[in-house]
């Protein structure tokens, strides 16, 4: 029996011309992080060395999302019989995890800074952190098109956001504190940003997670798609089905389905017309159809899933 499988691919952006996006926004900012190393040591400053290394943690998490655009794109082979697709999301896990790591160490910094204010050195720090900003900004708008439509620049573009928000925290604080002596503004900023970032990849992390585990689709209830092949002609039952994410953008449906008794002659037809129904009706194009007749029909199946072995 033929399986119908159409490949729909959700790539807004032309992928070559997306990876030169994401290349040029590492670029941009290993260049920043040399400046502010080379800034950091002339000036004696720690904190824009701290920087630095923040800013060299951005451009690995675009290095990882560049690698997995690349590998992503493989065919599938003898190894990979699904393709390469899910590469963009254990990506996107690896940077949420650092995101919420990196946010979780920000609430600590903070809460250590209430208690023991350390002094902001001077304007320098602010005018690195503007160059910073800026920096920020560039990266945002080379990939915030691209974030749209995929988890994996997207857990990079936030982890250019936190630093963005990191750059305007510096400056915001930095200049309250030299104008009026403010020294809670800075941990206060910091803790709100910390914040932001946490629940920014809290609720990111969460869908990575759902596809990595095979989980249905949360726009599309299992019921209702099984209930949508069981009301087709000649269909006396649906079972063992299994409903889950390939990636982002495909979704596949593998189920049992009993032909009515008398209707066998017609089965493929019948096969044929639940797919399609299910293609109309929950946009599902990737579906293999196992077909028993009503006389040899699985005993005492699962409507979802099988039995535990």
């Amino acid at each position: 029996m033929p399986h119908d499988h159409h490949h729909h691919h959700h790539h807004h952006v032309d992928p070559e011309a997306g990876d030169r996006r994401v290349a040029a926004a590492v670029g941009v900012n290993i260049l920043l992080t040399v400046a502010q190393v080379v800034g950091g040591v002339l000036s004696g400053s720690l904190a824009m060395i701290a920087d630095a290394l923040h800013n060299f943690s951005d451009a690995i998490s675009l290095v990882i999302a560049f690698w997995a655009r690349k590998i992503a794109r493989r065919p599938a082979d003898s190894d990979m019989t699904f393709g390469y697709g899910r590469a963009e999301l254990v990506a996107a896990l690896i940077n949420l995890t650092t995101l919420i790591v990196i946010g979780l160490y920000l609430i600590y910094e903070a809460v250590m800074r209430f208690f023991a204010p350390e002094p902001v050195t001077g304007w320098l720090v602010i005018v690195i952190a503007g160059i910073a900003l800026v920096v920020d900004l560039v990266t945002a708008a080379l990939t915030y098109s691209m974030s749209k439509d995929s988890a994996n620049i997207r857990a990079a573009f936030l982890h250019n956001l936190a630093d963005a928000l990191g750059s305007v925290a510096v400056i915001l604080a930095g200049t309250l504190i030299l104008l009026f002596g403010w020294t809670w503004v800075d941990p206060l900023v910091t803790l709100l940003i910390a914040g932001y970032i946490l629940w920014m990849a809290f609720s990111e992390i969460s869908g990575v997670v759902r596809i990595l585990m095979l989980g249905s689709p949360p726009q599309m209830a299992p019921e209702a798609v099984l209930e949508t092949a069981g009301a087709v002609d000649g269909v006396r039952d649906v079972h063992h089905a299994h409903l889950w994410q390939l990636d982002e953008h495909r979704t596949s449906l593998e189920a049992h389905v009993v032909i009515e008794t008398g209707a066998w002659s017609r089965a493929d037809a019948i096969k044929q017309a639940v797919k399609l129904r299910l293609s109309e009706a929950h946009g599902l194009t990737h579906v293999t159809l196992e077909l028993e007749c009503e006389a040899h029909r699985c005993s005492g199946a699962r409507t979802i899933g099988h039995e535990a072995t």
